[in-house]
């Protein structure tokens, strides 16, 4: 995938996964939350839904527990809000981060503490999203070395793929937004173990970071927003 450094993301999701699942399924069970009081508890017609059961399961998080968060939420008279912050990291890189929350003035006095904190400013709204294109992701885990490549490969491309890697045991094929349901559900019926399938946020560019502290920083930055229960997913131009 040219110029896509979206494995480091994941792989640094499943390092955080392995020793931390609990917190993980927190930040899934909100994005849960805000699928089910739009469009419904049922994921046979709630497609958001029923990507982020994939995404729970992909987890390791039991089917039991899948179930009673379904229930709780959907009983529940909380509500989660889904709120994007945009800002730039140490060294000038593009963040954006998305959040779902049921307190809009904690989650914004924490995402700015962080940036302020590692070097970086919290921006206004379509600062930085213009660098991005909203894009599908799918990703397929082989750490066993099963699944044929080619035959993969040539299976997304035939379902409209826009692009196809693989790397470290892991298989990333990007789609436009619109196909992302449609080629997902397509190699799951040729037999492939779609692992998450979930929009993502490309880059047009990339920063690469030179200064010790700088990269200390941004590593940091990341480390705070993978342990804010609130935030759901932070995109980067950083080429690590």
């Amino acid at each position: 995938m040219s110029g896509h450094s979206k494995w480091n993301n994941i792989k640094r999701k499943k390092e955080k996964t392995d020793a931390a699942r609990a917190k993980i399924f927190t930040k899934i069970g909100k994005e849960m939350a805000v699928a089910i009081r739009a469009g419904g508890p049922n994921p046979a017609s709630n497609s958001k839904l029923r990507e982020l059961i994939a995404k729970a399961k992909a987890n390791n998080v039991p089917n039991d527990n899948i179930e009673r968060a379904i229930k709780k939420f959907r009983d529940s008279d909380v509500v989660y809000e889904e709120i994007t912050y945009e800002g730039y990291g140490p060294a000038g890189v593009a963040v954006i981060v998305e959040t779902a929350t049921d307190s809009r003035n904690r989650t914004a006095g924490d995402i700015r503490h962080y940036f302020d904190k590692c070097g970086g400013n919290l921006g206004v709204g379509g600062c930085v999203s213009f660098m991005f294109t909203d894009m599908g992701l799918i990703t397929i885990e082989d750490e066993d070395g099963e699944i044929d490549e080619e035959a993969l490969m040539e299976a997304a491309l035939e379902a409209g793929a826009a692009d196809f890697s693989g790397e470290e045991g892991v298989f990333e094929i990007t789609t436009e937004l619109s196909d992302l349901e449609a080629i997902a559900e397509a190699l799951r019926a040729a037999g492939f173990p779609v692992t998450t399938a979930e929009p993502t946020k490309i880059p047009s560019s990339y920063v690469t970071i030179e200064d010790e502290t700088a990269l200390a920083n941004m590593e940091k930055m990341l480390d705070y927003f993978d342990e804010c229960e609130d935030v759901t997913a932070v995109y980067h131009n950083w080429e690590n």
